[in-house]
C-alpha cells in the first residue's frame, strides 16, 4: 500500500514537473516570437527608410547635375553680353545673401552642448540643457556681428528657417537635430568671436555651465540649402 502511494506521489510530480516544463516553453517560446516580430518590424522599416533616403539622394544628385548644366548654359548665353553678364552676376550675389549657394570664408564655430554636471546637482535639471531659445540667441547675436552665412549642423540657416523644440531634439528647416549642435558662421573672426565677451550670451552660457566652445577658424564651407524657398504672400512692387 506504501508502495502505491510513493509510486502515486513520484507520478504526480513528475507530471506536475512535466506540465511546468511544457508551461515555460510555451512561454519562452511566445516571448521569442513577440521578440522575432518585433526585430522582424525595425528591420523592415530601417530598410523602408534606406530605401527612401537612397532614392531621395538620387533624385538630389540628378538636380545638382541639372543646376551644373543649367550653370553652363547661363554662362554661355551670357558670354560676350555686358547686360546679361551683369544680371547674372546679380543673381549669384542673390543666392549667396539667401542662402542658395554654398560659401566659404573666414569666421567661427561655436559649438553648443548639454552641461556635464549632475542633474540631480541643482534646482532645475532644464538649466543644464540647450534649448531651441538659446540656439537663437546665438544666430541674433551672429547676425548682430556681421555674420555673413551661419549652418547649424549643416543646415543653412535662411529668411523661412525655423527652430523648434522638439522634446531632447530641434527642428531646424524641418529637420531634427540633436546635441551637439555645431554653428559655423562666415564674417570677421574677431567681431564674431566678440559673442564670448563678459556679458555676451555665450558667456552666459558657460557661466550656467552648459558646454560651450567658440573657435575662430581661417576657411569654413557653409552648404547651401536643400530645400525650396516659396513666397506666396509677398508680392514685388511695380
Amino acid at each position: 500500500m506504501n508502495q502505491k502511494i510513493t509510486t502515486s506521489v513520484v507520478l504526480g510530480l513528475m507530471c506536475f514537473a512535466l506540465t511546468l516544463g511544457m508551461f515555460i516553453q510555451a512561454k519562452t517560446v511566445k516571448g521569442s516570437n513577440i521578440v522575432v516580430s518585433q526585430n522582424y518590424e525595425e528591420n523592415e522599416l530601417r530598410a523602408e527608410v534606406l530605401k527612401y533616403k537612397e532614392k531621395y539622394d538620387n533624385k538630389y544628385k540628378d538636380l545638382e547635375k541639372a543646376e551644373q548644366e543649367l550653370e553652363k548654359q547661363r554662362e554661355i548665353s551670357t558670354e560676350n553680353n555686358e547686360e546679361l553678364t551683369k544680371k547674372q552676376e546679380e543673381i549669384k550675389i542673390a543666392n549667396k545673401i539667401i542662402g542658395l549657394d554654398e560659401v566659404t570664408g573666414p569666421g567661427v564655430t561655436i559649438t553648443l552642448n548639454d552641461s556635464k554636471l549632475d542633474i540631480n546637482s541643482v534646482f532645475d535639471p532644464n538649466s543644464l540643457v540647450i534649448h531651441d531659445g538659446d540656439i537663437l540667441a546665438v544666430i541674433n547675436e551672429l547676425k548682430n556681428a556681421g555674420a555673413e552665412a551661419i549652418s547649424i549642423n549643416g543646415q543653412r540657416i535662411v529668411p523661412t528657417t525655423g527652430i523648434i523644440c522638439g522634446g531632447n531634439i530641434i527642428d531646424i528647416n524641418k529637420e531634427k537635430v540633436g546635441t551637439p549642435f555645431v554653428i559655423n558662421a562666415i564674417g570677421l573672426p574677431e567681431q564674431l568671436a566678440g559673442l564670448n565677451r563678459p556679458g555676451g550670451y555665450v558667456r552666459n552660457l558657460k557661466e550656467k555651465h552648459l558646454d560651450v566652445d567658440l573657435k575662430q577658424v581661417n576657411k569654413i564651407t557653409i552648404p547651401k540649402y536643400t530645400g525650396v524657398l516659396t513666397y506666396k504672400y509677398a508680392q514685388n512692387i511695380n
